[in-house]
């Protein structure tokens, strides 16, 4: 068995080379990414709609959002026992900088961020011991990203988060790409997206870590992205079946209840491709789109006029356990969730 070293991003030293992918809405918060840090993983909070829960919400959902924000990473902190925690934040949200200061101002040890390039993260994070990851899916964005950093900020990334096309939710991949996903070819792209950061981590005289995400699920599919020269490895989906998921149990039900052929790909509300569990909402959207009900001012590109639904409803009713009116957003491995279990017990896997 192959001996599994500690990720180390700067002076953060996770002692288990697991990162908790962030899950919105309102699936990791405080409680799955505090406890997944306590285990010795990083815990990721999603900052997406993360106020969705306060009475004032729909009033003032930016509002809510930012208080949320601080309130959560404090919690998550509570119950890390001095653990990593982190936020993903997507590049795609709407008033992207205010989310980005107020995680900082919060005191967040890492912030995660994709959906997009985070062009601008290092300006946002100046002065701060705040560490940044950005996601990406290719070479040509690991490249476009480092390069702009290097060129405009004087900064590499501290962390890569490489995401493959058998991740959940948002991919940064088009439809032809998803269908025609070849692992051992990526496998390939991952090894050059390696090669372009240590290059860089030379310039800068820094160890930069690259993690993989995207149908990660048992220690050997760890093993095997170490063996290609990374240094951990990014799960989500498998998560949300542990009692210290944010999630409403009916969403975990969703997720243990779901087979291989339930999962499909969705076009979100943005042009972008998802991946979610069929239900009763996708089967309601093949008649006609959806009425928005109010706008949550979520994402830059969305026009409430022209949309076929509002996600951010769409993902606090799934969240709430309104399954039958929800978008369920899930990984391509969501099939093998088979029963509840704890954080730890998935933890002692990597260990």
């Amino acid at each position: 068995m192959l001996e599994i070293k500690p990720l180390q991003i700067g002076e953060l030293v996770a002692k288990v080379p697991v990162i908790q992918g962030g899950m919105g809405v309102g699936i990791s918060l405080s409680n799955l990414a505090g406890n997944v840090a306590a285990e010795g993983g990083i815990g990721i909070i999603s900052t997406a709609q993360i106020g969705f829960r306060s009475k004032e919400f729909n009033k003032n959902p930016m509002a809510e959002n930012l208080k949320a924000i601080a309130e959560e990473i404090k919690k998550a902190r509570e119950i890390a026992k001095g653990g990593i925690i982190g936020v993903n934040i997507m590049v795609a949200t709407k008033d992207y900088e205010e989310y980005v200061k107020a995680a900082v101002k919060a005191g967040v040890d890492l912030i995660i961020s994709g959906a997009g390039l985070p062009t601008i993260l290092p300006k946002l994070i100046e002065s701060s011991k705040t560490k940044i990851a950005p996601i990406v899916s290719s070479l040509k964005a690991a490249d476009i990203i480092c390069k702009l950093w290097d060129r405009r900020y004087k900064k590499s990334p501290d962390l890569v988060v490489i995401e493959g096309a058998k991740a959940g939710g948002h991919l940064g991949f088009s439809l032809e790409e998803i269908e025609s996903f070849n692992q051992d070819e990526y496998d390939m792209e991952i090894e050059k997206i390696i090669k372009l950061v240590d290059e860089y981590g030379k310039k800068y005289e820094k160890q930069i870590p690259v993690v993989v995400a995207g149908g990660v699920y048992t220690r050997e599919d760890l093993e095997h992205y170490i063996n290609l020269g990374a240094s951990g490895v990014q799960i989500a989906s498998r998560f949300v079946g542990t009692y210290e998921c944010d999630a409403d149990i009916k969403y975990k039900e969703a997720y243990i209840k779901a087979a291989k052929e339930d999962v499909v790909i969705v076009k979100s509300p943005v042009g972008m491709p998802g991946r979610a569990i069929h239900n009763a909402f996708l089967e309601r959207l093949k008649q006609g789109p959806i009425k928005v009900e109010g706008c949550k001012n979520c994402l830059s590109h969305c026009d409430p006029a022209t949309i076929p639904y509002c996600i951010t409803q769409a993902l606090i009713n799934a969240a709430k356990g309104d399954i039958d009116n929800g978008l369920i957003f899930c990984g391509d491995n969501v099939y093998r969730v088979d029963k509840m279990v704890h954080v730890k017990d998935i933890m002692d896997e990597f260990k």
